[in-house]
C-alpha cells in the first residue's frame, strides 16, 4: 500500500518504432502539486492519455488510489478530474451551464453545482461571460475564456486527483496568475495535482515537485530548489546576441563551458539569440566587466545578471547537442493514433 494518489512505475508506450514514453516513473501524493515539464513532443500528453484510460501502455503500471488504471480504467477515472489539452467541447452551452453539468456528473446536487459555478465565476472574473452561449465560430467567447471554463469544469467538484494538461494556454497574464493561485489552492485543500506544462517560470512558484520529460524519458525530478542545485551560490549571466552573432563564451573557450578571459563558466546553454551562463557569485563584478566589454565591442546587443532560475536548469537538461537520428520521425504530442481528450 502507498500513500500516493497517483503512482506510475516503468511506463512505456510506443507508436510503431517511436518510443513516446520510455520507462517513466512518477508519483503524486494528496496535497502535492507536481509539475510535468517538457517541450512539445516530449511525450507529456501521451502520458496523460494513459493515466485516464484513453491509451493502454505497452509496459508498466498506473495506480490511482487503490485502483489499477491499466486493468480497470473506469474505476481509476472515478478518482480523477481532467482538463485536457484541447479546448472543452462547450459549443451551444454557456460557461455557467457547462460548469454546472460538470459538477452534476461528478455527484454534486443541482444547488451545489449552481453554487460552484457562481463561486468559480467570481474566482476567475468570468462574470461578464458566464451566461453567453459558446458558438462554433467563436467570437462570443475567446479562447482564454473557453480555457478558464474548461479549468472550472475540472475543479467544479473536489476530486482526489486533478490532472491539468497545459491549463494556461490562451489565457491572458492577469488571469494566468489567478489560475496558478487556484491550482496551488486545490493542492492545499488536499487534492493531488499533476500539472502538465512547458511554462517553467510560472510553474516554479506553485509546484512542490517537478518531473522533467525529454524524448519520452524522465531526465530529472525533485523540488525546484533541488533541481536548481545552486543554494544561491551562482548567478546567471544572460547575453543577448546580435542577429547571426557568435557565442562569445564559446569563442573564448572552444572546448565548451570553462573559463572566459576573466569569468568561470560553470554551465552554458544557448536559447535562440540568448546565451545563458552560470557563473560564481563571487565573480559577479568580473562577469559584468566582461559583458560590458562585449557590448562596447558590439559583439552582443546587451546583457543582464541575476539569480539562477529553474529555466536555466530546464534548458540545460533538455538541450540536444546534436539532432537525434529519430528526431524527424518522432510522434507529435497529439495525433490520430493518440487521442488528446475524452
Amino acid at each position: 500500500m502507498t500513500d500516493a494518489i497517483l503512482e506510475v512505475v516503468g511506463l512505456t508506450r510506443r507508436f510503431g518504432t517511436v518510443v513516446a514514453n520510455d520507462d517513466v516513473t512518477l508519483r503524486v501524493r494528496p496535497g502535492d502539486v507536481v509539475g510535468l515539464l517538457g517541450h512539445n513532443g516530449a511525450g507529456k500528453t501521451t502520458l496523460v492519455n494513459q493515466l485516464v484510460g484513453l491509451l493502454r501502455p505497452d509496459a508498466g503500471t498506473i495506480r490511482v488510489g487503490d485502483a489499477d488504471a491499466v486493468e480497470d480504467p473506469a474505476a481509476a477515472r472515478r478518482h480523477v478530474a481532467l482538463q485536457p489539452q484541447a479546448q472543452a467541447p462547450i459549443d451551444g452551452l454557456t460557461p455557467r451551464r457547462a460548469i454546472e453539468l460538470s459538477g452534476r456528473i461528478r455527484g454534486l446536487s443541482a444547488r451545489d453545482a449552481r453554487a460552484a459555478a457562481t463561486a468559480l465565476a467570481e474566482e476567475f472574473d468570468l462574470g461578464p461571460w458566464l451566461d453567453r452561449r459558446a458558438l462554433p465560430e467563436g467570437g462570443v467567447l475567446s479562447g482564454g475564456i473557453r480555457r478558464l471554463t474548461s479549468f472550472a469544469m475540472a475543479v467544479a467538484a473536489p476530486m482526489p486527483l486533478l490532472v491539468l494538461d497545459e491549463p494556461t494556454n490562451d489565457i491572458d497574464a492577469s488571469r494566468r496568475r489567478l489560475l496558478w493561485d487556484a491550482v496551488r489552492r486545490r493542492g492545499d485543500e488536499g487534492s493531488g495535482v499533476l500539472v502538465v506544462t512547458h511554462n517553467v517560470a510560472e510553474a516554479e512558484r506553485v509546484v512542490d515537485d517537478l518531473v522533467v520529460l525529454h524524448h519520452g524519458r524522465v531526465v530529472a525530478s525533485g523540488s525546484p530548489a533541488r533541481l536548481r542545485g545552486t543554494q544561491d551560490s551562482d548567478l546567471r549571466l544572460d547575453l543577448q546576441l546580435q542577429p547571426d552573432g557568435q557565442d562569445p563564451s564559446t569563442a573564448a573557450n572552444p572546448t565548451g563551458p570553462g573559463t572566459s578571459p576573466s569569468v568561470t563558466i560553470r554551465r552554458q546553454v544557448r536559447a535562440g539569440r540568448r546565451v545563458l551562463l552560470t557563473v560564481p557569485a563571487e565573480e559577479a563584478a568580473a562577469a559584468v566587466t566582461w559583458a560590458t566589454s562585449l557590448r562596447d565591442e558590439e559583439r552582443i546587443d546587451g546583457f543582464s545578471l541575476g539569480p539562477v532560475t529553474l529555466e536555466d536548469t530546464y534548458l540545460a537538461l533538455t538541450a540536444d547537442p546534436k539532432p537525434r537520428p529519430d528526431a524527424i520521425e518522432r510522434e507529435p504530442e497529439t495525433s490520430e493514433e493518440e487521442p488528446a481528450h475524452a
